[in-house]
C-alpha cells in the first residue's frame, strides 16, 4: 500500500504486542513494525490462522480493535476500527 492510500503517515516502531480473538482464547504473539493513529503493519512467525477481525493488545496495555487489509506470509497489514 503506497503513503498516499493511507489516512496517516505511518511511525516505525518495534513494539511487542498481541493479537486476541475468540474472546482472549485464541492469542498470537507479534511485532508491530510500524503503526499511525488508523492502524498498523503486524509480524508473526506465519499469519495462518489469524482472523480477519481481532484485537490487538500492545504489551504497554493498549488496545485497538481491528480489521485486516492486506496479508503476505508473515505480515498483517491492519485498520483500526
Amino acid at each position: 500500500m503506497s503513503e498516499e492510500q493511507r489516512g496517516s503517515i505511518r511511525q516505525r516502531t518495534l513494539k511487542g504486542a498481541r493479537i486476541s480473538s475468540n474472546e482472549g482464547f485464541s492469542t498470537f504473539t507479534c511485532l508491530v513494525r510500524n503503526m499511525s493513529e488508523t492502524g498498523a503493519l503486524l509480524r508473526l512467525p506465519s499469519v495462518v490462522g489469524v482472523p480477519d477481525t481481532f484485537e490487538l493488545v500492545m504489551d504497554d496495555g493498549r488496545s485497538f480493535a481491528c480489521t485486516a487489509i492486506h496479508r503476505t506470509a508473515t505480515d498483517i497489514g491492519v485498520q483500526f476500527d
